[in-house]
């Protein structure tokens, strides 16, 4: 009767990049023990390889030169100003976004005190500066921001509880009717930007923007984009044509790296670029 490896075994294995011999078949336990000592040994060193490489020669996660490919294009290019926000939020600014009491997303958010909590998004933010940079010049502006985002997520393999958002957005950058082919060429420029050129643009429906136009590879969403006038604006106090897309920046890295589960690439105490410190 033939043996596989055992669930821990198994574990060690995928936290070492192995998934495909999960499933090897060994006449004994002997056998079987054997081969995942050779099969750990290697990876070890393989792994020890890719750290020592970061540390002496690369220095950036994967993770960071994607972010820094868009904010190069944001700031070179295109003319976009990159500004920073805090992290905390009041619940008001949830409630202008129409994540309310009775919302699903409200459930998703971390909550610090009674009125304020960790963003889930970046949006509220960026309302708030955008309106008050197009007030004071009267002309249009283009920001964007890199920056922590929170949420209770389910544990799946594209998911997690702190994730990084880049989102930038143009306000009064574009006349009336213009939004939508704004959008897609900002989206496609983004890509481009990327060296990304296997993905799908698809309209999704949206729980707070009533639909995006969405960025997927792979069957994963990379980013989601939208425009305004919206029904949210006035809350905000801004009424002129924008156009914004935010961008998951370890899902881009998930999906250029090829790797299995996103908890590998992002903030971490246990991966370090998609490599188990564990080695």
């Amino acid at each position: 009767m033939s043996v596989g490896f055992t669930a821990t075994q198994r574990g060690r294995l995928a936290t070492l990049g192995v998934d495909e011999q999960a499933g090897q078949a060994f006449a004994s336990e002997g056998e079987r023990n054997q081969a995942f000592a050779e099969i750990e040994k290697k990876m070890s060193r393989e792994n020890r390889s890719k750290i020592e490489h970061l540390l002496a020669d690369k220095h950036t996660s994967d993770a960071f030169d994607i972010q820094c490919a868009l904010e190069k294009w944001l700031t070179g290019e295109m003319g976009f100003t990159k500004v920073s926000t805090p992290s905390i939020i009041s619940g008001e600014m949830l409630d202008k976004m129409s994540i309310t009491e009775d919302s699903r997303l409200r459930e998703q958010v971390f909550w610090v005190g009674r009125n304020k909590c960790l963003r889930p998004m970046l949006a509220p933010n960026l309302y708030v500066v955008m309106r008050e940079l197009h007030r004071i010049t009267n002309g249009p502006v283009r920001i964007f921001e890199s920056g922590s985002c929170f949420r209770k997520e389910t544990q799946g393999a594209q998911h997690l509880n702190e994730f990084t958002m880049l989102n930038f957005v143009e306000l009064a950058a574009c006349r009336p009717g213009e939004q939508a082919e704004r959008l897609e060429f900002l989206s496609k420029s983004a890509m481009s930007a990327l060296g990304m050129e296997q993905y799908e643009l698809k309209h999704e429906k949206s729980t707070v923007y009533g639909e995006t136009l969405d960025v997927e590879a792979s069957g994963v969403e990379l980013a989601s984009g939208s425009f305004g006038p919206h029904k949210l604006d006035a809350a905000w106090g801004v009424f002129e044509p924008w156009v914004g897309v935010g961008f998951g920046i370890e899902r881009i890295t998930l999906v250029k790296g090829n790797h299995k589960t996103i908890k590998r690439i992002g903030k971490s105490i246990t991966f370090l670029d998609g490599v188990p410190l564990s080695v």
